[in-house]
């Protein structure tokens, strides 16, 4: 039996639609706003309307392509998940309460937590299926993995949850070992950086990308704590620059004024700094890697790159070298958001996992 798929992924400026037959993608776009309108707009939960009418003519299209008649033929809305509650791996369906949860940005604002509403609004006009897959909020992590070193702060798990999980699905199949029996450290290279250990189907360690571990095109990653108290004081900075220093405008960005991981990479042949800074962010995802072959006792079936990054043949190479000793490398590049959110939905639609419940904190 063939079941379609509706996949939608807000980002800040643009919506990502997909339409899936099963996990074949027959049509997908992404959809451009118009910066100066959202601007304009008060909050997060106001874009709701302008993004829905447009990707009115995405739908269109991606139906025409498919040769079905309306939305009645879609059997399932996937939303990307956005900031929400620590919650479980797995597909969770799309509640009122994870929408007012979302809609109020109750645990952060970020133009994924439209993913949920989006999908949600769609299906109900034609009472179908509408979920999200592992959002970037999937909390597997040991009780020891969350000490910090001060009572008053603890580590939170904030990674590319959904493109880790279908990822090590993948290897899993590659291996021919179901992934609850498997060790492996996977890492994601993208515009964030996260690196992960999974043991036995859970991910029980992995850096906060937004935070920690290594630097990316656009992110500082782990800073010395005193230097940045430093920053502070020296009143240089106002804290709304500070924080646009270490999410959005740091790593690669920072250094050389473009966050273009190809780019710098082309330069690097001619340009010793840039070379040096791309072997200084391998540097540091290979320091990664090894302390999360350590929370897994050097037990390691596999070491992963993915993510966008993953195409860099220098970057991969250098990462190759420095780990190898520890397990065999496979590198599967791309983030793959919208494949793994259909395959999530998929599972759902065919009996092989149940769709879980959002409950809200109190």
């Amino acid at each position: 039996m063939s079941y379609w798929i509706f996949t939608i992924n807000p980002g800040s400026t643009s919506t990502k639609t997909a339409l899936f037959k099963n996990h074949t993608c027959i049509y997908e776009s992404t959809v451009r706003h118009n910066t100066d309108a959202i601007l304009q707009l008060p909050s997060l939960a106001s874009q709701l309307p302008l993004r829905l009418a447009a990707i009115e003519q995405s739908i269109e299209n991606g139906l025409t392509q498919a040769g079905l008649s309306d939305l009645s033929a879609i059997d399932a809305f996937v939303g990307r998940g956005g900031l929400m509650r620590p919650l479980a791996s797995g597909t969770y369906a799309i509640n009122a309460a994870m929408v007012a949860d979302l809609v109020s940005n109750r645990y952060g604002v970020h133009a994924s937590n439209l993913g949920a509403p989006i999908a949600l609004d769609l299906a109900h006009q034609y009472q179908k299926l509408a979920v999200i897959v592992d959002p970037v909020t999937v909390d597997e992590m040991i009780p020891i993995a969350r000490y910090t070193g001060l009572p008053q702060f603890k580590r939170h798990s904030i990674f590319h949850a959904l493109n880790h999980k279908a990822i090590a699905r993948a290897v899993a199949v590659r291996l021919n070992r179901p992934y609850p029996e498997l060790n492996i450290v996977i890492a994601h290279l993208g515009g964030g950086i996260s690196v992960a250990a999974h043991r036995q189907g859970l991910v029980i360690d992995v850096n906060n990308a937004l935070e920690e571990g290594p630097f990316s095109p656009e992110r500082a990653g782990t800073i010395p704590t005193l230097q940045l108290l430093d920053a502070v004081e020296s009143g240089l900075y106002t804290m709304k620059e500070l924080r646009g220093m270490l999410v959005g405008r740091g790593g690669l960005l920072a250094y050389t004024g473009t966050a273009d991981a190809k780019a710098i990479e082309a330069a690097a042949t001619d340009d010793p700094a840039k070379l040096e800074l791309i072997e200084a962010m391998a540097f540091q995802i290979s320091k990664a890697i090894g302390a999360m072959a350590t929370t897994l006792h050097g037990k390691l079936d596999a070491i992963v790159l993915t993510g966008g990054l993953a195409y860099s043949p220098l970057l991969t190479r250098l990462i190759q070298d420095a780990v190898q000793f520890l397990a065999p490398i496979m590198i599967i590049p791309g983030e793959n958001e919208m494949q793994a959110m259909a395959e999530g939905a998929f599972r759902v639609l065919t009996g092989q996992e149940m769709a879980k419940e959002y409950i809200r904190e109190e």
